[in-house]
């Protein structure tokens, strides 16, 4: 049997030149109906291409065999570069306190790296059963300051996880996006049930995991929510407008917004300048200098190209 009406599909998969698309606006609570799809020959995206996260339009639906066709692309919210999967509502940015050690240089790119795509950016600290309570409690203040309520996880009480994955429930669609080695992989064994992808010890020698993870795949989590399966270090190039940077620091923005305190320059980058206003005796301000010079050198690289 065939349905020749226009329906809203969900792209969970992509392989070749097939695509697994969810009916989307399900009501049941159970499985989502899941179809087969190609992409109308004679359909034309302007050079675009489809990716795992995209809404589409799909057509020529047969019930029987489940297959369908792709005949046009809803306009995406965002594109995550690396893996590429579009669409994504919140990122979590994942890192463990220990083994690997905690880099708060790295996290704070991965953090900026995040907030540029315009998601709900929060942190995740995993293998808290490593370290103290008052270690804990250190890095629990330490975030609030750069603006995050960091949510820690801890094997020994289960009851974290569980209100992590209680809030996954409440999100259209979530990934896990950090280096390798800090468990995400054990994190979406969890949430998903049947999912059991392999880990990785840490190495020894390079003091950072394996990546175990190959294929980007969306999976169900309740109604209208899903998470990403996703390949291990996934930070994005981060290519962002030099002006635009000071606003992705909660720190800075929320005293560029400040009347009282607020730079009296136009599109001040709030480096040395005589005369500006911004308290830069926060911690992360060494890293908003670093980042500036850096995407400083290379838009002067790409000018001289």
């Amino acid at each position: 049997m065939k349905i020749n009406s226009k329906h809203l599909g969900l792209v969970t998969k992509k392989f070749n030149q097939f695509f697994l698309v969810d009916l989307k606006n399900q009501e049941s609570s159970g499985n989502r109906e899941k179809f087969l799809c190609k992409v109308k020959k004679s359909i034309n995206f302007k050079d675009q291409l489809i990716y795992v996260g995209d809404v589409v339009v799909i057509e020529n639906i047969d019930l029987k065999s489940k297959r369908a066709l792709i005949t046009s692309l809803k306009e995406r919210k965002n594109l995550l570069v690396r893996p590429s999967v579009a669409n994504i509502s919140n990122i979590y940015v994942t890192f463990s306190v220990e083994e690997p050690e905690l880099n708060l240089s790295q996290v704070n790119r991965f953090l900026i790296s995040a907030e540029s795509m315009g998601a709900e950016v929060s942190l995740v600290l995993t293998k808290c059963d490593l370290i103290s309570d008052t270690r804990r409690s250190v890095l629990l203040d330490k975030f609030r300051k750069w603006g995050y309520q960091a949510i820690t996880l801890n094997l020994e009480k289960t009851h974290y996880f569980n209100n992590l994955k209680a809030d996954l429930k409440q999100k259209e669609c979530s990934i896990f996006m950090g280096p390798s080695g800090v468990g995400k992989t054990t994190l979406l064994n969890m949430i998903i049930p049947g999912l059991q992808n392999n880990t990785a010890p840490v190495s020894n020698k390079i003091k950072r995991g394996k990546n175990t993870t190959r294929n980007v795949e969306l999976f169900s989590i309740s109604n209208q929510s899903y998470i990403v399966d996703t390949p291990g270090f996934n930070m994005q190039p981060l290519e962002v407008d030099i002006r635009l940077l000071p606003y992705l620091y909660s720190e800075i923005y929320k005293q560029v917004i400040d009347e009282e305190t607020k730079c009296k320059f136009r599109n001040c980058l709030h480096l040395n300048d005589e005369g500006c206003n911004l308290n830069k005796s926060f911690e992360r301000y060494s890293f908003y200098k670093e980042m500036i010079e850096s995407s400083k050198s290379h838009y002067y690289q790409n000018q001289e190209d």
